[in-house]
Parts: structure tokens; sequence; C-alpha cells
């Protein structure tokens, strides 16, 4: 019988008490007890920190103070985490049910690199919204991410010992490079087939959509090559006007 493998989950927030509070009841709630729970603050104003020491029975290691943006503080958590694989649940965030965790290690096998699956959408009130508009594919590759971020960075479960740092020179989307270097450095890959996460809608991208497209052109660059980039931008440009003619915007 193989043992439990340690689960990382990496909690990166500022000014969000309540959001944390949820995030934070969602751990509770996991059957799955083999979890190393981190939060990074970056020095919230609001009761975010009196939330944290509230709630150290179940946080392992935390930080509060100043950092450079979002994705400076998640390299903090992936600096800190000693779990065999890491997920990052950031507040507001929340597993999909209490056995997702268990589910997903019951049949664990020590050479899996990558778990992943699919994600809900909630609505600001919490109500289930449905799947994002990109599915995660029956086998992941690194050829899945060429028409977007099809798994996101809220339902795959990743080696810590395969796991890159995040590249800070992306402001918005580098959890997309992220995750595409976690696959080229992973040897197996197991699809879950079942809901992961739920998350809040109106992410950071969706309030930048311009600045993300050209960051998310340059991270297509890097891992396909200039030519696929421009290929598959000009594709989902194509797909998005055919849309909004469709839907009479146009």
């Amino acid at each position: 019988m193989h043992k439990k493998p340690l689960i990382s989950v990496i909690t990166v927030c500022y000014n969000s008490a309540e959001m944390l509070q949820r995030t934070i009841k969602s751990l509770r709630m996991q059957t799955y007890k083999e979890i190393e729970y981190i939060v990074i603050d970056g020095a919230s104003k609001d009761n975010t920190l009196q939330v944290i020491k509230e709630n150290q029975d179940i946080i392992n290691l935390w930080i509060s103070e100043p950092d450079n943006g979002l994705y400076f503080a998640m390299n903090k958590g992936l600096e800190l985490a000693n779990g065999d694989y890491l997920i990052y649940i950031n507040a507001g965030d929340m597993f999909y049910a209490p056995d997702t965790l268990e589910k997903i290690f019951s049949n664990h096998q020590d050479d899996v690199d990558i778990y992943y699956g699919d994600t809900m959408i909630l609505a600001q009130n919490q109500k289930e919204i449905g799947s994002r508009r990109l599915t995660p594919p029956k086998q992941l590759t690194k050829n899945s991410f060429r028409w977007g971020m099809t798994v996101c960075h809220q339902s795959i479960l990743i080696k810590r010992s395969i796991a890159p740092k995040y590249d800070t020179s992306y402001r918005i989307t580098a959890d997309y490079d992220w995750v595409l270097s976690s696959i080229e450095n992973a040897k197996k890959i197991v699809n879950t087939n079942i809901y992961i996460s739920k998350f809040l809608s109106g992410g950071l991208s969706s309030k930048h959509i311009m600045k993300a497209n050209k960051e998310r052109f340059r991270i297509m660059s890097n891992h396909y090559g200039t030519p696929i980039a421009l290929w598959y931008n000009f594709l989902m440009l194509f797909r998005l006007i055919i849309t909004y003619i469709r839907k009479g915007r146009l």
C-alpha cells in the first residue's frame, strides 16, 4: 500500500478576509488529512491577518508582508512548500467537494507527476454558473494549451519536484506559463475526471484582456514558436469575431 502523499495547499490573498474564510472552511471540510496549508498575505489592511491568526490550527505556515504582486506571492508559497504535490487555492476559491482530495489520492501512484480535473465557476453570490468555456482534455498534453488554459491552476496538482517558479515578468498570465512549463517537465499526467475546484468569476486576466493577450502571445511564442503563436492567435480572433456576429454585436 502506497503512503498517502502530503499535499501543499497554497492560498495567496490581499484584503480578502471574507473570501479567505470561505477557502479555509473548504480546507476544514476535506476528508483527506495529509494537507500542509500555506497562506501568503500581502500585508492586508482589512481583517485578513486576524482571520489567519484565528485559524492557525489548520494553517501550517503563513506570511503577511508587502510583495510585488500575485506571482511573487505564489513563488513565496512554492518556496515554503514541503508537500509531495502542491495546488494553489486562492482566497475565495474552494475545493469542489469535501472528498475531492480523497478521491484523487485513493488510488495514488508514486510515478504520477500531475493530476488534473474540471473547474466550476461561481457567481459573486457563490451560486454555480457552470464549467469554464475551455474544458479539460481527455489526456492533457502540451498541445492542449494551444487554444488557451484548458486546465486552470485551481484544478491541477503538480508534483513539487517538477514545479518551476512563476516567471514574474508576466504580470497577468504567469499561471498559463507555469502550467505549460510543468506539463513539459512531467512524464505521467492523470485525468481525475472530477471537478476539483470552484472559483469566482472575474479573475485578473478578465479585467486586463488586452495586456493578458499580449502576454499569452509571448508565452505561446516561447513554448510553441512564433509561427504557431501567430496562427492560433489569428484563429482565436476569427472565432471571437464569428461569435460576436452570431450574437448580433457586430
